[in-house]
């Protein structure tokens, strides 16, 4: 915690809450806290790190998508980098504002655009169907690792231009980048330490010659070469894909296991009409979001909601919980296939919108639907294992056995 986070405050003006987001306790199982922040009030001040919690959908939405107000380039984890050193040189993406940041998204938003995606479909498809056929051979899975990590590790990187040579490096990449928005608690130390032995590994692979040609990685250098953005940013642009591009979409698809295992009626819903792949893998995203929190820092004196913020103050919005917040959703605690949750937090709002949740959205509903037209039914063979992360929910380990049509 900064020196500026452990001055306790006397000004505030909002409910004061004893609740330590980063705590085991609350990582495990966040919702009661959630509850118990959303119905404190819109703000809540939260004792523990000295700083702003938003917890229902309405602001959540109303805060990140004032980017003037509330700015990502002071850091989107707890660190405030108008006071102290970012452990590692800002993400050009997540950690900037207009117009850098505008200028980036520009170009990432055309390498990721839902056109681009039309190229790749077809071979993740390829990549779904083979992959699922082979787990219903197998029969019993860990849905984890045979299945969430597989397949994202599969197309992604093949679709970014990366060989195929440690690619599970991406995976303890994303796990220390999105431990590294919260405090340095064992979670995220413990996340370095796997971590350290691989970091040449991402850096190398951030540059050109580590891509092939015409894929993703490629076309950010591309841009380069154009004068869209600087050459030196264009290593930087590689590693948000890197960071972000796996560990976030095997959490998704890994938490669309979980909810389909817990609510079997709901497969044999999806079982029977696989058209509605698409709609579970949102749902998903709903009930149990990959991405939990991201931080916004005060730009400069204001009012939100009610409650007067200074300039520096941290806040901290929790995506997960807008997403169950009964004002905007009818039993948000109930998984429901058929609901349309449009508006859901999940990939964030605004111009700081998850600029992957295209290749997301592809994969889950790919990987879904090849499943539904396969398997009848699937049912969980032991108990569920969680993987602590201080920005995502993640499993470590879900057992399941593929019951075939």
């Amino acid at each position: 915690m900064s020196e500026t986070q452990t001055q306790v405050r006397d000004d505030i003006d909002a409910p004061r809450l004893d609740i330590d987001p980063f705590s085991d306790d609350f990582l495990n199982m966040p919702y009661p806290y959630h509850e118990q922040m959303r119905e404190a009030g819109p703000v809540v001040w939260l004792e523990p790190y000295q700083l702003w919690g938003v917890a229902r959908h309405e602001p959540v939405k109303v805060g990140l998508n004032d980017w003037q107000s509330f700015i990502s380039s002071a850091g989107v984890g707890l660190a405030n980098f108008r006071t102290e050193k970012p452990f590692r040189p800002p993400s050009l993406i997540l950690e900037a504002d207009p117009p850098l940041h505008t200028r980036s998204r520009t170009v990432l938003s055309r390498i990721l655009s839902p056109k681009m995606m039309q190229t790749v479909k077809a071979e993740f498809e390829i990549q779904a169907n083979k992959l699922v056929d082979r787990l219903v051979e197998q029969g019993e899975i860990d849905a984890i690792k045979d299945l969430a990590k597989v397949f994202p590790l599969r197309v992604f990187p093949d679709a970014l231009g990366l060989a195929e040579e440690g690619r599970e490096t991406l995976l303890l990449y994303g796990d220390m980048v999105f431990n590294a928005f919260g405090p340095r608690n064992h979670v995220f130390l413990d996340s370095v330490k796997r971590y350290e032995p691989v970091r040449e590994w991402i850096m190398d692979h951030c540059q050109r010659s580590e891509l092939r040609p015409g894929g993703f990685g490629d076309l950010v250098y591309q841009a380069a070469d154009a004068g869209e953005i600087p050459p030196e940013d264009a290593p930087l642009l590689v590693r948000s894909f890197l960071s972000a591009g796996v560990d976030t979409t095997v959490n998704g698809i890994g938490n669309a296991m979980y909810c389909l295992a817990m609510f079997p009626d709901q497969y044999a819903k999806l079982a029977a009409a696989p058209a509605l792949a698409r709609q579970t893998f949102e749902e998903s995203l709903r009930l149990e979001s990959a991405v939990q929190t991201f931080f916004r820092t005060v730009n400069k004196p204001l009012e939100f909601y009610g409650v007067p913020m200074r300039e520096n103050d941290k806040v901290i919005f929790f995506l997960a919980a807008a997403n169950r917040d009964g004002r905007q959703w009818p039993n948000p605690e109930v998984f429901d296939i058929e609901r349309k949750p449009v508006g859901h937090m999940a990939f964030g709002s605004g111009i700081h919108g998850c600029v992957g949740q295209t290749v997301a959205r592809l994969e889950g509903e790919l990987i879904l639907s090849a499943l539904a037209k396969r398997v009848k039914r699937i049912e969980i063979t032991g108990e569920p294992v969680r993987r602590l992360n201080n920005t995502l929910r993640a499993l470590e380990s879900l057992p399941l056995r593929l019951i075939p049509h």
